[in-house]
């Protein structure tokens, strides 16, 4: 009973965790300026630092999200 209160609570936690961590990233075209640049951005290299580091950070999060939603859908059986 306990660990099911835990794992519902890191649940949410990675949920939220997750949208905010998506909300950061910048997109693929920026407004006007991306459709008129195109692809020259990515071409140029502009995708460094931050924006590589959040892509890891929501990988992860989207992991352990999975992981909790298939622990707790066991553990309701």
């Amino acid at each position: 009973m306990v660990a099911k209160v835990i794992l519902t609570v890191l649940h949410v936690l990675f949920s939220l965790g997750l949208i905010a961590v998506i909300l950061l990233q910048s997109g693929k075209s920026a407004g006007l300026s991306g459709a008129i640049a195109g692809g020259a951005e990515t071409f140029f290299g502009k995708k460094k630092g931050l924006d590589e580091l959040l892509g890891k950070i929501t990988v992860y999060m989207a992991i352990a999200f999975a992981a909790t939603s298939l622990v707790l859908v066991v553990l309701s059986r």
